[in-house]
């Protein structure tokens, strides 16, 4: 089953950020460089192009690995699909963590649901089970981080589509 998330999130959204400053208002990439915890993430994106488009689309929610996590990955995979050779491969793994509507965790149910990513070909599986997110066989461990544009959930692990 595809679940379209309705916008319910923007009602906690605009919640969340009464009073606050439009001024202190960061895109997803801003606020997940000022972290200093997702900078293979971030090289990552600049690397397929897609920095850019993840600051300026909206809304959308990130699925956003740690460097502890990339560094899970086998060695050399993360060099490996930093080469322009490998553009395409790392778009698609990239965009497999970005979903084109902002999903808080509450939102996301507790029977196991299958979710359009920004990578046309895939779709993600979400479930809250026990308090906790899961997507496909990551554990969110950071929930609801916002952004002007959007949502971050840091990820334990890698994604990688097709698995």
């Amino acid at each position: 089953m595809t679940l379209p998330f309705k916008s319910l999130a923007a009602l906690a959204f605009v919640a969340a950020i009464a009073g606050a400053s439009p001024a202190a208002a960061k895109n997803v990439v801003e606020v997940a460089a000022s972290a200093k915890t997702f900078n293979t993430l971030i090289a990552a994106a600049k690397a397929a192009g897609l920095a850019d488009d993840l600051a300026t689309a909206s809304p959308i929610t990130v699925f956003a690995p740690t460097d502890a996590a990339f560094a899970r990955l086998p060695k050399g995979t993360v060099d490996s699909l930093l080469k322009p050779e490998n553009r395409d491969k790392l778009r698609a793994i990239l965009t497999y963590h970005v979903l084109p509507a902002k999903v808080l965790a509450k939102d996301v149910p507790h029977r196991p649901a299958f979710v359009k990513t920004l990578n046309p070909s895939d779709t993600v599986r979400v479930v809250r089970r026990g308090g906790e997110v899961h997507v496909d066989r990551a554990r969110v461990v950071k929930a609801n981080i916002q952004a002007d544009n959007g949502v971050i959930h840091v990820i334990n692990r890698v994604l990688m589509p097709g698995k």
